[in-house]
């Protein structure tokens, strides 16, 4: 976008030189410019998008992705139909031998399709691949769980600005993306659009970023004043940090980006995205004296520190109150089991 600030850039780093969580701790996006530029697959697109495919067919494990494929006039913005209920795309189940020969056909077309497959598991979907394309990274640095690794393949599409649950280190391998991030408190300068439906599991920004109606969305400005921009190309990484904004914009004929997903929280956690609906049930409309009480409950118990609720309490009498561990998660979530299905 024009006028917005660019993610800092970094030359010459080394995976062993990065500290991703320092990066999350700070809320500081940042580009590290080649580091996954000697990736083979990575030199096959710089070759031809026809030798990456030819290379990512080698180690196709046969099993069905889903496709996304809009008509050419949604020019690659997958999103909402007019009236928000439904979606302005198709989604099939097909193999990626099928869906990469279906890309190559639209190569040269003036006005293709918009095809797309998005978070395609790699180990699962295209064994031994990350063998030889891997950061490298500290797995240390991910626990206490591993990161989730996956593929995102396609033509001249954009994901609209959303949110994910994750930090997030982006692999730009072949063809070029734009990345434009928003902090999580311009939320409401972002217009979210419905919960349900959503193009890729996430609520979007109703703002069409090429075109912004600020007629309709005014706070945009705002939204504009706080964003930064992050160009890359094939062998740039980017990380940054989870609930960020971000919208993504593949801009050649064919691009693919892996992209690694951590978050530092056990596998035992529930999402917090359930929380949220949770709250919407159960919090949202009662009235504002009694969300300004519930606000500083919540202040105490969550969002406070973690260890002083408990902290006056002998061990034996914290029950959930204290450190959350495998056991303890197991009986907060039968226990709210038993209280939802009343």
């Amino acid at each position: 976008m024009e006028g917005a600030r660019r993610v800092e850039a970094l030359t010459g780093a080394r995976p062993a030189d990065i500290r991703i969580n320092d990066l999350v701790r700070e809320q500081k996006p940042v580009v590290f410019k080649g580091l996954a530029r000697d990736w083979p697959l990575v030199r096959q697109g710089l070759q031809s998008a026809r030798a990456a495919m030819a290379y990512l067919k080698g180690y196709d494990a046969g099993h069905p992705v889903t496709a996304y494929e809009g008509p050419p006039e949604i020019k690659g913005r997958f999103h909402y139909d007019p009236a928000m209920t439904g979606l302005n795309f198709r989604t099939a189940r097909l193999g990626l031998g099928a869906f990469l020969d279906r890309l190559a056909e639209t190569l040269d077309e003036d006005d293709p399709p918009s095809l797309y497959i998005g978070s395609t598991d790699v180990d699962g979907y295209l064994p031994g691949l990350r063998a030889e394309n891997d950061l490298g990274l500290d797995p240390a640095a991910f626990e206490p769980q591993p990161p989730l690794v996956s593929i995102w393949i396609g033509n001249r599409t954009t994901a609209a600005a959303h949110y994910d649950m994750s930090n997030n280190i982006a692999c730009c391998v072949a063809g070029r993306r734009r990345f434009t991030l928003f902090p999580p408190e311009q939320i409401e300068n972002l217009y979210p659009g419905p919960l349900e439906p959503t193009p890729g599991g996430q609520v979007v920004s109703l703002v069409d970023f090429e075109r912004p109606d600020f007629d309709r969305h005014p706070r945009f400005r705002e939204a504009l004043a706080a964003a930064q921009v992050a160009e890359l190309e094939p062998g740039d990484v980017l990380i940054y940090p989870a609930l960020w904004w971000h919208q993504v914009e593949a801009l050649e004929p064919f691009n693919i980006l892996v992209n690694y997903w951590w978050n530092a929280a056990p596998a035992f956690m529930d999402t917090p995205q359930t929380t949220l609906l949770h709250a919407l049930l159960s919090l949202r409309d009662r009235p504002a004296h009694e969300k300004a009480g519930w606000k500083a409950l919540f202040n105490y118990y969550v969002f406070g520190p973690a260890e002083r609720p408990a902290a006056h309490l002998p061990p034996a009498a914290q029950g959930p109150l204290g450190p959350l561990d495998e056991l303890r998660a197991r009986r907060l979530r039968a226990q709210l089991l038993n209280r939802l299905n009343r």
